[in-house]
């Protein structure tokens, strides 16, 4: 039976405890904080201090888009016709899940790089 992985987690970031769970794990985690972070090697020599900094980063992003959706009205009602400003909302709410859903998977990444085991709930 293979490792137990929790709902969330990312495609292609092989199981915790497989050969080739870091190296998958940081390859995916480079892909989900801005390019500069590329830049610095100790993040590529300590992952939890990647997955740590990755945590950071997609928080803020999604503490951004509900900031961004809480005012996109009165920031945006003035220049934007009804429809665009609803068609902006929309697009929060896709983003705002999509962030939400990254965030969670880059805890889940970071508790596995920790030493944390999963198991499924009854």
């Amino acid at each position: 039976m293979g490792a137990y992985l929790p709902p969330g987690w990312p495609t292609g970031v092989h199981p915790p405890g497989s050969d080739d769970f870091e190296a998958t794990a940081v390859a995916w985690l480079l892909e989900i904080v801005p390019p500069d972070y590329r830049l610095h090697g100790v993040l590529r020599r300590h992952p939890v201090a990647l997955a740590a900094m990755a945590r950071h980063h997609t928080s803020a992003c999604v503490e951004g888009a509900r900031a961004g959706y809480r005012t996109v009205r009165t920031e945006l009602a003035e220049e934007l016709p009804p429809h665009a400003v609803d068609a902006v909302l929309t697009a929060y709410r896709t983003e705002g899940r999509r962030l939400a859903a990254v965030a969670r998977a880059v805890a889940l990444v970071e508790r596995a790089m920790r030493g944390e085991v999963f198991t499924p709930r009854l």
